[in-house]
């Protein structure tokens, strides 16, 4: 099937996407604040784990991994307009739905990275196929080990390990959510240098 090519203004409106993008790396995840947590992860280090996260419960669930993989990683590029809000905010703030925003972000890119991205997001939203649900537990997912990480070096994370292990849907998610509860999150590096974890 033959796709037009790019125009030069559909090429310049895919880099400068790709620019935006690139702004989830100074954009903090503002919820760890409420912890006392200063300078805590980034929405672009958190959206990387969950993409790394995703796939691996995917294969678990019978699901799509590389579906999985695109919708984490595109779940939060609206936040670079809307910033990230917590469920604290999201009380008193109401903020444009986020299939809006990712319309208006490709609204100058070729077709086929505008309907790309749109249904990835309204996926994601509407969190009803088998991949959504495994990108969903993944964000919630990240956050839980996230908090086990925090919390492994002396910082609290008010219930935020509990709140992410309740919210996930998935056996998978919820048999990953135990075992990690359960270790050091240095685990892997005790595991592979051959030495005991810390008390």
């Amino acid at each position: 099937m033959d796709r037009p090519e790019p125009t030069n203004s559909e090429i310049a409106a895919a880099a400068a996407l790709l620019f935006e993008a690139g702004a989830l790396r100074a954009l903090h995840r503002t919820g760890w604040s409420y912890d006392g947590i200063p300078d805590a992860e980034t929405v672009a280090e958190h959206s990387h784990r969950t993409a790394a996260i995703g796939p691996v419960l995917a294969v678990m669930e019978g699901a799509d991994p590389a579906r999985t993989a695109l919708l984490c990683t595109y779940h939060d590029l609206h936040e670079t307009r809307l910033g990230d809000q917590t469920p604290v905010t999201r009380r008193y703030v109401t903020t444009a739905d986020p299939r809006k925003v990712t319309a208006d972000q490709v609204s100058g890119a070729h077709p086929a990275v505008q309907a790309m991205l749109g249904a990835a997001v309204e996926e994601f939203e509407t969190g009803q196929s088998p991949e959504a649900v495994c990108a969903r537990d993944a964000d919630k997912l990240d956050c839980l080990l996230r908090a086990l990480e925090y919390r492994a070096v002396g910082y609290p994370t008010g219930g935020k390990i509990e709140r992410c292990r309740t919210a996930l849907a998935t056996d998978s998610a919820r048999r990953l959510a135990d075992a990690a509860i359960a270790m050091d999150p240095a685990q892997w590096q005790h595991t592979l240098l051959g030495t005991p974890a810390a008390p």
